[in-house]
């Protein structure tokens, strides 16, 4: 076994995790600095690279303690060469984000998308339990994914697996997705998705208590749907009843197909626990096979905002 460390990095829009992680799964430091998108995101790598030697100074480690550096990062990834094809909520396109940390922090560096990394996090040191057969749903801002078969985690022929929010859906009322399609799962599913079907509701006139909450606040949130769901709220019953529907099909049909041991569900709206948790086993298991549902142990995610961090070092202990 490796004596030196490895730091995983997870990239977002508004900030990048950064984490110092022994070689077995235990973080040992772990912080954020702001995602500078100023100059086409340009500052992001050397912010990085500064935080990284300035956290190292400031604990009494040394460069050569550590192995090397994984990174997750939104958007499309070609996972061989480490270049970003495209990164909206960050601001890159067409950029070999593994070279360019390489050149700034002086370590090798691998690449993977956030969600498929969040995935091996969770499988690692989470609810995943190192299943050979995993699938992990983020459900976020967005919803993403990540899926592990035969112990190895996926990447595709162009970086695009298991873009699970863009799986179209929703035929016979639509709604328009970032991604340019219309009726994706990240539309109907997505903690943005909930407030959006809640604004919808109080448009067209429905009855709801989410009407005050939008008048007192301004915004509705998914947690906010939740709570009006246990108090009794019909309007709020109803939508979420939409969104699990729709998220359980989803999620059937891929087992179906991958026929995992685990599904895990992660993000912000995953802290709804069993009122998300119940209905959705049952909504599964109706469109599953029997002998897929009987396999499959969903599971809520456990290492919270860690996930990314600890999946970024995994993999790099992997490519090593």
């Amino acid at each position: 076994m490796s004596t030196k460390h490895l730091i995983g990095i997870d990239i977002g829009g508004t900030t990048v995790k950064i984490a110092f992680i022994t070689y077995d799964g235990v973080i040992m430091e772990k912080w954020e600095i702001p995602t500078n998108k100023s100059d086409e995101a340009q500052n992001v790598v050397p912010d990085i690279a500064i935080s990284i030697r300035d956290k190292q100074k400031e604990k009494g480690y040394q460069h050569d303690d550590f192995a090397a550096i994984g990174v997750g990062a939104p958007g499309f990834i070609d996972v061989d060469s480490g270049m970003i094809h495209e990164a909206v909520n960050v601001g890159w396109k067409n950029y070999h984000l593994s070279e360019e940390l390489k050149q700034a922090s002086g370590y090798k560096v691998w690449v993977e998308n956030d969600a498929n990394l969040a995935a091996l996090g969770e499988n690692w040191k989470g609810s995943g339990d190192r299943a050979n057969h995993m699938i992990a749903v983020t459900l976020g801002t967005g919803v993403g994914g990540g899926i592990i078969a035969n112990g190895q985690l996926l990447h595709g022929a162009n970086g695009t697996v298991a873009e699970i929010g863009h799986m179209t859906v929703e035929t016979e009322k639509p709604l328009p997705c970032n991604c340019g399609k219309s009726g994706c799962l990240e539309t109907v599913t997505s903690a943005t998705a909930i407030s959006k079907l809640a604004k919808i509701a109080i448009e067209e006139g429905k009855k709801t208590s989410l009407a005050h909450t939008l008048k007192e606040t301004e915004d509705i949130t998914a947690k906010d749907v939740f709570e009006a769901s246990t108090n009794g709220d019909q309007v709020a019953e109803d939508i979420l009843a939409y969104v699990i529907e729709h998220l359980g099909r989803a999620i059937a049909n891929l087992a179906i197909a991958l026929n995992p041991s685990k599904i895990v569900i992660g993000g912000g709206v995953s802290k709804a626990g069993d009122q998300l948790l119940i209905p959705l086993r049952a909504v599964f298991d109706r469109y599953a096979l029997t002998r897929t549902s009987h396999a499959a142990e969903i599971v809520m995610a456990s290492l919270g905002n860690d996930a990314g961090v600890m999946g970024a070092a995994y993999f790099a202990k992997e490519e090593l």
